[in-house]
C-alpha cells in the first residue's frame, strides 16, 4: 500500500506516482514565467573536483525552469575562483558566484563587523546568509530553493518536486522540506537525524511537555536535509545559525514567523547519498561530534527564547531521557535492518549515541557559561536598517568579481 499517512502538524507529501514527474515538471515551468526562481548553491572549491557536483551540474543542464543560479564559493583563492567560474559557464541560466573569500567580499564583511552584524563563525550558514542577501539585492526571483553539492544521487526531478509545493498558485504554502531514504551500501545511514534529532526531540517532549514547537519539529521525517525551497519574501525577517544549527535554525524561524499550514515536507527521492562526515569521536570541533553539540545548544537556545528555564538538574535528566529512548530507537532501527536484508553496526550506534549524550551536557555547560551570546545572524532587514545601501554594496562587489575575473 502507498504510503499516504498524514502524521504531525504539517502537510507531508508523497511520492505516490513516480511516472507523473514529468507533468510536473511542465507544470513548474508553465508557473515560473510569473515567478521566477533562483536556485542558491552552497559550496566549497573542492567540491567543484567531486562526481557529484559533475553530476549536479549535468542534470540542472536541463532544468529550464531556473532563472538564476547562485553559487556561494568557500575556501577559494584566485585561481579556483577562476576554474569556479569557468566550471559553472556551461550551464545555460543566469549563474553568480559569490567569492567569500575574495577582498570586495571581505570588505563587507569588514564594513558589517564594525556594525556588529557580520557572521561570528565560518562555514555554510554563512555562505547560505550572504547568498541570500545577494538574492534579495538582485530583487530578480519569486521562489529560492536550497540544496547541498555533494549529493552523489542527484536528478533534477528532486528538484522539480522540491520547488512544485511553493509554486502552485492553488496551494498556500511559504516553505517546503525535502526529505527521503537514506540507505547506501546496504547500511542505514542519516545517523545525526537518527541518533540524536528524533531521540532528543522525544526526550524534551518527555521533560518538558508536548510544546507546539517539539510537536512541529517531531512532525519532520527528515530535519537536517539540506534541501528546502520557499517563497523570497520569507527571508528578509529570517536569523538563520552560521554553524551547523543551520537546518535546525531555518525550521525554527519558519515555526515561528508562518503557520504550520504554511509549512509542508515532501518525499523527492526514493534514495538519497551525499559525503558522509566521519563521527570525531576524540575531537568536538569537527564532524558529527560538532555537529551534535552545534544542533543540542540550539535546541537549547531556541527553547529558553520561547520561554523555558533550564538549569543543570534539567540538562541532566534530559540526557538521562535521551539516552534511554536513543538505546530504544536502535533495537528499532536493528529489527528495520533485519527485515530488509540491510547491516546495522550496533556497536558503532551505541558508541555514537554515548557521544551525543555527553555532548548534550557540554552544550549546556557551553549554554550556561555564555548566555549572552547572540545565537543567530540578523535578519537582512536588520541589515538594510543600519546600513541602507548594503544591497547595492552587496550587489556591487559580487558583479565586479565576475566582471575583473571572467
Amino acid at each position: 500500500m502507498g504510503d499516504f499517512f498524514q502524521n504531525g502538524t504539517i502537510t507531508t507529501l508523497h511520492n505516490l506516482n513516480p511516472d507523473y514527474h514529468n507533468e510536473l515538471e511542465l507544470q513548474v515551468l508553465a508557473f515560473s514565467k510569473k515567478r521566477p526562481i533562483t536556485l542558491l548553491l552552497p559550496s566549497l572549491y573542492s567540491e567543484l573536483k567531486s562526481p557529484a557536483l559533475e553530476n549536479i551540474v549535468q542534470e540542472l543542464m536541463q532544468a529550464t525552469y531556473i532563472n538564476h543560479i547562485v553559487v556561494g564559493l568557500d575556501q577559494a583563492d584566485i585561481t579556483q575562483y577562476r576554474h569556479a567560474i569557468q566550471f559553472f559557464s556551461r550551464l545555460p541560466q543566469k549563474v553568480t558566484i559569490l567569492w567569500n573569500d575574495g577582498s570586495r567580499l571581505q570588505a563587507i564583511d569588514q564594513r558589517l563587523k564594525k556594525e556588529g552584524l557580520a557572521p561570528i563563525e565560518h562555514g555554510k550558514g554563512r555562505n547560505v546568509w550572504y547568498c541570500l542577501g545577494y538574492i534579495l539585492a538582485s530583487n530578480n526571483s519569486e521562489v529560492i530553493a536550497i540544496h547541498d553539492c555533494d549529493i552523489v544521487t542527484y536528478s533534477k526531478d528532486m528538484l522539480t518536486k522540491l520547488l512544485y509545493p511553493v509554486m502552485n498558485p492553488t496551494f498556500n504554502y511559504e516553505y517546503c522540506k525535502g526529505y527521503y531514504r537514506r540507505i547506501a551500501d546496504n547500511k542505514i545511514n542519516g545517523r545525526v537525524s537518527r541518533l540524536l534529532i528524533t531521540p532528543l526531540i522525544r526526550a524534551l517532549k518527555k521533560v518538558m511537555g508536548p510544546l507546539d514547537y517539539l510537536c512541529y519539529l517531531d512532525s519532520f521525517r527528515y530535519p537536517l536535509a539540506g534541501e528546502m525551497a520557499f517563497k523570497t519574501d520569507v527571508v528578509f525577517d529570517l536569523k538563520i545559525p552560521s554553524n551547523w544549527g543551520l537546518e535546525l535554525g531555518v525550521l525554527s524561524e519558519i515555526h515561528r514567523n508562518h503557520a504550520t499550514n504554511r509549512i509542508c515536507q515532501i518525499d523527492i527521492a526514493d534514495n538519497y547519498d551525499h559525503k558522509h562526515q566521519t563521527i570525531s569521536f576524540d575531537d568536538h570541533s569537527a564532524g558529527l561530534s560538532k555537529m551534535s553539540l552545534d544542533i543540542s545548544k540550539a535546541f537549547f537556545r531556541k527553547l529558553a527564547a520561547s520561554g523555558e528555564v533550564f538549569t543543570p538538574e534539567k540538562i541532566r535528566t534530559i540526557k538521562a531521557s535521551y539516552y534511554r529512548i536513543a538505546l530504544d530507537l536502535i533495537q528499532m532501527y536493528a529489527d528495520d535492518a533485519t527485515m530488509n536484508g540491510l547491516t546495522l553496526d550496533r556497536h558503532t550506534e551505541e558508541l555514537s549515541i554515548e557521544l551525543f549524550a555527553k555532548n548534550i551536557m557540554l552544550a549546556g555547560d557551553e549554554f550556561f557559561e555564555k548566555p549572552m551570546e547572540t545565537p543567530f545572524m540578523p535578519s537582512w532587514n536588520r541589515v538594510v536598517s543600519a546600513i541602507p545601501d548594503i544591497f547595492e554594496d552587496l550587489k556591487n562587489s559580487v558583479d565586479e568579481d565576475l566582471n575583473n575575473y571572467r
